[in-house]
């Protein structure tokens, strides 16, 4: 069985799902270079000091989530979701992607990674 990989999983993908998911991965790549990327559950997940962001291809929409969602800077209300801490931007097409914005996350959500640690270990 081959391993499962972030192209392989990009490879899956309906074109305009995999337009959007190659787009938040340069994004990502860009605003945290030394970030590791894997392919963890069933999807791309990025990680430093624990994992920090995670893109999940749905039928509908591309979700570019965080772990500590609940915590990020979000002037524009672009982050959706409910629980205790997770919180994601839905993207139905590229022109959905604010990059600058994106990149805000991604450096705000990579910072409190490693002020409060990993997210996924009890505190």
């Amino acid at each position: 069985m081959a391993e499962k990989s972030v192209d392989g999983y990009i490879a899956g993908l309906e074109d305009w799902q995999a337009e959007i998911v190659t787009r938040v991965r340069i994004i990502v790549r860009q605003a945290a270079p030394a970030a590791k990327e894997s392919y963890k559950w069933a999807q791309p997940v990025y990680e430093s000091n624990g994992p920090f962001a995670y893109i999940k291809a749905f039928k509908s929409a591309v979700n570019f989530g965080f772990w500590r969602g609940v915590d990020l800077d979000d002037p524009q209300g672009l982050l959706q979701g409910t629980g205790d801490k997770m919180r994601h931007v839905k993207l139905a097409s590229v022109d959905d992607i604010d990059e600058d914005q994106l990149a805000r996350f991604v450096q705000q959500a990579l910072e409190l990674n490693h002020t409060k640690g990993d997210p996924t270990k009890a505190s």
